[in-house]
Formats: C-alpha cells, sequence, structure tokens
C-alpha cells in the first residue's frame, strides 16, 4: 500500500547513484509508490509506448507526492507524474494524454540529447541523482503504506527538464499520432493544456512547474487542436482504461485527502471497485476497521485473483496491529503476484512483526527477494537490516543501513555503517563489495 518516503536519488548501479551529494543534501521530493497504482498506470501506458514503437514494459509510469501541475521524464525507463495533475485529470483519454505527450520525448531522443548537459551540470548541481529512482523512509502519515521517492534538485530538474518549444512540439504531434495509434482521442491532449493556458502570464514564481518545464503558448494550444483534425483514431474499447484510471485516482484521492473528503464525494449509489478503495482507506483513517474490511472483503469477492486487493487488506491489517491477518492477506498477494516487490516488502514486514524466530527467518527470505527486484525502498532496507540482526548477521544488518541512508543522502552516516559492514563480512563476497560501493562514493563526496 501507499507509503511516502522520503529520498535523495540515484541511478541504476549503486556506484552510478551515490554520486548524489555535491553541496549538501538534495531537496527531496515524494515519489508515492503503490503496487496497485503503479499496475494501474503501465496499464494505460503501455499501448502508447507500443504505438511509439518501446518496449511496452520497460517504461515505468510513477507519481510524485505534489499538487503542481507538472509530468517530465527523467530517462527512457521512467515517466514522472505529479499527483496534482494526475488529480486534476477527468478521464483515462486526459491522463493517458499527458503520458504520450511524455513518451513521445523517449521516443524522440529529447532525453538522450541532454545526456551530456546532464553529465556537465554533474558535480554543481548533483545531476547524476536525477537518472535514476532511489527509495527513501516511511513517514508517519496514518494514511500511508508503502512507496518510494526520488529527491530532485528543483534549480537542477528545471533546468535538465526545460524543453525547448521545438522540442515541445515535436513531442506533441509525436504524442499526438501515439494517441490515434492506440485507439485514444487525441483531442485529450488540447484538453488537459487548456488547463495551462494563461500559465505564460503570471510571474514565475506563480506558474506551475509543468509551464516552466514544459514552454506553453496559446498558438501551441491551436497547433495542437488543428493536428487533431488531421487524425482518426482507431476503434478499441475504452472500458479496462477507464476501469485501471478510476483505481489509481481513487487509491491516490483517498491517500491524499481527508477521509471526510472522500466519503462525502463518493456517491452511496457508486458500487465500483474505485469506490471500494477509496472508502476502505478513508474508513482506516478514521479509525473504523470493520468498515474498512468490509470494503476491502467486497473487493476481493469480486476480483478473487487481484493481488493489489489483498495488498490493500494486508496493509490495513497490519497498519492496525493484526498481525496474523495481515500476514495471510500478503501472503495471498505474494502468490498471486510472486514478482512485486512492494507486495514482498509488505509481506516481509509483516511476518518481521511476529518477533519471532521462524518467522524472522521468513521475513528474512522474503526481504531478500524484495531487494533483488527493487533496492530503492529504503523501508524495506530497514526491515531488512532488523531481520539480518535478528538472524545473527550483523555485517549485512549494517550494509542494509548503509545502503538506506545512502538513498537518504546522509552519505556520511552511510559511510559509517559501510566501514562497519565491511569489517565484518569476508573479504570479496558481495556484501563486501556494496559496502565498498559506499565507502569510495562517501570519498568522493568529501573530496569535492
Amino acid at each position: 500500500m501507499l507509503t511516502l518516503l522520503r529520498r535523495t536519488a540515484l541511478g541504476g548501479v549503486f556506484t552510478a547513484f551515490l554520486a548524489i551529494l555535491a553541496s549538501g543534501p538534495a531537496m527531496a521530493q515524494g515519489l508515492l509508490r503503490d503496487a496497485g497504482m503503479e499496475h494501474a498506470l503501465n496499464i494505460l501506458a503501455r499501448p502508447l509506448l507500443t504505438a511509439a514503437g518501446l518496449p511496452a514494459n520497460r517504461t515505468k509510469v510513477m507519481v510524485v507526492n505534489e499538487m503542481g501541475l507538472n509530468a517530465f521524464v527523467a530517462n527512457s525507463r521512467t515517466i514522472f507524474i505529479n499527483a496534482g495533475l494526475l488529480l486534476r485529470m477527468q478521464n483515462a483519454d486526459q491522463l493517458q494524454a499527458v503520458i504520450a505527450h511524455e513518451v513521445a520525448h523517449i521516443a524522440n531522443g529529447h532525453f538522450a540529447r541532454r545526456g551530456l548537459n546532464a553529465q556537465a551540470m554533474q558535480r554543481a548541481t548533483a545531476i547524476g541523482a536525477l537518472v535514476g529512482v532511489a527509495a527513501g523512509a516511511a513517514s508517519n502519515n496514518p494514511g500511508a503504506g508503502a512507496g518510494v521517492i526520488m529527491g530532485i534538485h528543483s534549480s537542477a530538474r528545471r533546468t535538465l527538464f526545460a524543453h525547448t518549444r521545438e522540442e515541445e512540439a515535436a513531442a506533441d504531434k509525436s504524442g499526438l499520432r501515439f494517441l490515434a495509434r492506440a485507439g485514444i482521442d487525441p483531442v485529450a491532449l488540447a484538453e488537459v493544456m487548456e488547463l495551462f493556458k494563461g500559465q505564460e502570464d503570471l510571474l514565475p514564481g506563480r506558474q506551475d512547474p509543468y509551464a516552466r518545464t514544459h514552454p506553453l503558448s496559446r498558438d501551441r494550444v491551436r497547433a495542437i487542436r488543428m493536428t487533431v483534425d488531421a487524425l482518426s483514431p482507431l476503434e478499441v474499447d475504452r472500458g479496462d482504461a477507464e476501469y485501471w484510471f478510476g483505481r489509481a485516482k481513487a487509491l491516490l484521492s483517498a491517500y491524499l485527502r481527508s477521509p471526510s473528503y472522500t466519503l462525502t464525494r463518493t456517491k452511496a449509489s457508486d458500487t465500483s471497485d474505485a469506490a471500494a478503495i477509496g472508502r476502505a482507506l478513508a474508513y482506516y483513517k478514521k479509525s473504523d476497521l470493520e468498515a474498512a474490511r468490509a470494503q476491502v472483503a467486497i473487493l476481493v469477492e469480486r476480483r478473487p485473483d487481484d493481488p493489489y486487493a489483498q495488498d490493500l487488506g494486508g496493509w490495513i491489517e497490519l497498519e492496525s496491529g493484526h498481525v496474523q491477518r495481515a500476514i495471510e492477506a500478503y501472503a495471498t498477494a505474494a502468490e498471486l503476484a510472486p514478482r512485486e516487490p512492494l507486495i514482498l516488502a509488505g509481506y516481509g514486514r509483516a511476518l518481521l512483526a511476529q518477533n519471532t524466530k521462524a518467522g524472522d527467518l521468513e521475513a528474512l527470505e522474503v526481504l531478500e527477494e524484495a531487494r533483488a527486484r527493487d533496492q530503492y525502498d529504503t523501508r524495506m532496507l530497514r526491515d531488512l537490516s532488523v531481520a539480518y540482526a535478528r538472524t545473527g548477521n550483523p555485517g549485512m544488518a549494517s550494509l542494509a543501513t548503509a545502503e538506506r541512508y545512502a538513498l537518504y543522502g546522509q552519505i556520511e552516516d552511510a559511510a559509517i555503517h559501510a566501514h562497519r559492514a565491511a569489517g565484518a563480512l569476508p573479504t570479496g563476497s558481495p556484501g563486501w563489495s556494496r559496502a565498498q560501493d559506499v565507502i569510495h562514493a562517501a570519498n568522493q563526496n568529501k573530496r569535492r
């Protein structure tokens, strides 16, 4: 389930992404990462990636915990959409229009051409942190569950992701074609752009981030509408897209907003799965566990093979202190989705909560599998450190702690634990080598 994590970010390999700090810790933004929400967003992205001739499962869509209207790409594998922008979207077409535009930047090579500029800026702005995805610490927000954060220097991000008008025009045209090929009405992109009209007339400090990183103009909106008139989208069934859009938006809205907001705006006549998800989170936030369970039960009964329904139920039970019920739900979720790292991390966390020798050993196995599939979830790393410590492996416990601090951007603390790990682990072992990566990154940081 959703958890807000704070973190500073890194690249694909540990040594690469540890080059984060140049002049102090980066300002972190939260990336809200939930297994069910990501699944929904990736379903919406796949037809657009296919239309662009890109691998359908290579690029992920993630949600940044900011209410400003913005979307951007950090590399060819990740599209970021601000929570505020997603919540403003009225239907799947509009959200897919945003995704299509960002896919076009990837397909047209715009990010790749700025790679050299990013390298040149790395030392001064910690821009290396922007080329990957790292993870962060769990917040104390009672509505939070499990997630990941990407840390970003806001000024560096604006510089790196600022698009020229030529790039924007090209991305608009390509994105419109991708929408039509995927059977999505391309007029949705014009509808989205209407949200930003007038932004250029505001002072820079009052503009939404999208207006600063994606140059807008009334001429651009007119050009989009002219192109739309010449396109005829393929005829496809849009029901599945609307279903997953509804689930993603309902979950995000219920997580970010008050339970009273969710419950008053969900009509009693709304019996959809999205409504059940929103009500479950809202009732949990109101400490009405039985009502929350009832909504999860509705979802599970309708979709018994849906791992994300079980994940939601497991998170609610664990956060409410019902460990055994949480374990049962997470076990089912993990059986249904054995390759989903966030579900595995939740399962390991529930097993660890038993505080028994058998539970700790099983938790260690599950958490190691989660780490193998997602190295950047700091809450998972915290739990993994506890599991190692309880099962008599202090060296690996220190390593997990070192990596967690590194992901926070607390490189000096990371180095302390990495030295402890290196001293306790066999020289040349995989764990020892990872500890050396942290130590090396810390030494590099000192020399800057």
